[in-house]
């Protein structure tokens, strides 16, 4: 049987290649590709149910996993089976999933997974570097509705010169570690840590990476022409009725400006609103609302978004009434509880959270066993988000990759703080006990309207 393969390769300039490879694995999937560089190898395949979901966002799952077995290893534990993802996998998981997102349209909501999994490593190759290229590079080659090519780079700075997709050797070295993440005209994501540096030397750092995530996006173009673009597949768009949209827009916008304009605490606000939003509901018949239960609902969420961000930048007020020049009011608390090594409470306006830390020997050390890499940390850093601090009841299902990204920003603020000869392991663990917005409201593709509110 002859196989007919795809490849093109990227030169990153100093004698190293990334090679993207599609039509030998993964036929079944909608696009599946393999980028190697080095002895590294990255198997990305995705895949989307031609069935829209019934939810109002996009349903895309972005799962990332590195086998033992690429390594040349067995797992850890009793049971010798890749099981839950390691925090590693997850916070990889994050940053493709970030960059991906904004990109498919708005109105497509049937459910999209990308599965990357690092089939073969090297020692001098950071694989996580590569799952956005490779993420991207497979949806090129599939039908989805998806705006453009992106990738994303790592740079270090290591003596005073920047260096694309750096070894974990490296990186030891360097006092700029930026992830980025781009399409070909637009940076989309910066996410690292630095020694302090300045911002021009940061600008430098950011278009390094776009230049060589440039030269990545061309060669995914090349291998979708070379094997073929598929024509972008049909699928349904959302219910709009624009007349509708209108209608509570003109009956709501106003009042939820009043609203917002009072500065009242979230429980009165929540109820103001909520009790504005059953009055625009019962304007309409049961027949009407029979048959536009979902829209009404929609359109009245987005008409109190419109008002609220329209009084922030209008009059330059936000909802619990400051100024966007002024902060909460912040009060913390140290050695509240009298058995730990060291506690404080932290409250900024209606946002607070609890804090532990706890010093130990190195025993204590975190461990990390992953394929692409085995070590251990004597600073770790644990961020727990529970349903109650946003007033709501729902499943405790193990720690979410929310959680998980949370709290390893935190450490990653926090760690260069630690001496290198503090000769103590040191866990920190945060427990938010009150946020001042529900979660939920930004999974839904709503984020860019709150973004001037969220402080």
């Amino acid at each position: 049987m002859k196989i007919k393969t795809y490849n093109e390769s990227i030169d990153l300039g100093d004698g190293r290649i990334i090679t993207l490879e599609t039509g030998k694995l993964a036929k079944q999937a909608h696009g599946s590709v393999v980028v190697q560089m080095g002895k590294a190898m990255l198997l990305c395949t995705v895949v989307s149910n031609y069935e829209a979901s019934n939810v109002d966002f996009l349903p895309l799952t972005v799962d990332y996993r590195e086998k033992f077995a690429a390594a040349g290893r067995y797992p850890g534990g009793f049971f010798k089976r890749e099981a839950r993802p390691s925090d590693g996998e997850v916070l990889t998981m994050r940053l493709v999933d970030r960059v991906l997102r904004p990109l498919f349209p708005k109105d497509y909501h049937s459910e999209v997974q990308v599965m990357i999994q690092l089939m073969s490593h090297d020692e001098d190759v950071m694989p996580d570097a590569l799952a956005g290229l490779a993420a991207s590079a497979a949806i090129q080659l599939s039908d989805f509705p998806f705006e453009c090519a992106i990738s994303e780079a790592r740079v270090a700075r290591v003596d005073g010169k920047f260096i694309i997709n750096p070894s974990r050797t490296q990186l030891a070295d360097a006092d700029i570690e930026i992830m980025v993440g781009a399409s070909a005209d637009s940076v989309m994501m910066v996410e690292g840590e630095m020694d302090e540096c300045s911002e021009e030397e940061m600008a430098d750092a950011i278009k390094f990476a776009h230049e060589s995530i440039k030269i990545q996006i061309e060669a995914q173009e090349r291998l979708a022409n070379a094997v073929g673009r598929k024509e972008v597949r049909e699928y349904e768009s959302s219910e709009e009725n624009e007349d509708l949209a209108k209608q509570i827009h003109d009956a709501s916008y106003e009042k939820c400006y009043a609203i917002a304009k009072k500065g009242t605490s979230k429980a009165e606000r929540s109820l103001a609103f909520s009790n504005l939003k059953e009055e625009v509901k019962a304007s309409f018949s049961e027949e009407e609302i029979e048959e536009y239960g979902k829209l009404i609902g929609k359109y009245f969420s987005k008409a109190q978004k419109e008002a609220i961000r329209e009084l922030t930048l209008s009059e330059g007020v936000r909802l619990d009434g400051r100024k966007t020049d002024e902060i909460r009011d912040i009060w913390s608390e140290v050695d509240y509880l009298p058995s730990t090594h060291g506690s404080a409470i932290f409250s900024r306006g209606e946002t607070q959270a609890l804090a532990t830390v706890t010093l130990g020997t190195s025993r204590d050390a975190n461990k990390i066993d992953m394929p692409s890499y085995e070590g251990e940390e004597t600073f770790y850093l644990h961020y727990n988000f529970p349903p109650f601090c946003t007033g709501e009841a729902r499943p405790l299902r193990g720690t979410s990759r929310r959680e998980v990204g949370h709290g390893n920003l935190a450490q990653r603020g926090l760690k260069g703080m630690i001496p290198d000869d503090c000769p103590y392991t040191v866990r920190v663990v945060s427990e938010v006990l009150t946020v001042l917005l529900q979660w939920p409201q930004f999974a839904q593709e709503q984020w860019p309207l709150w973004m001037p509110v969220f402080n």
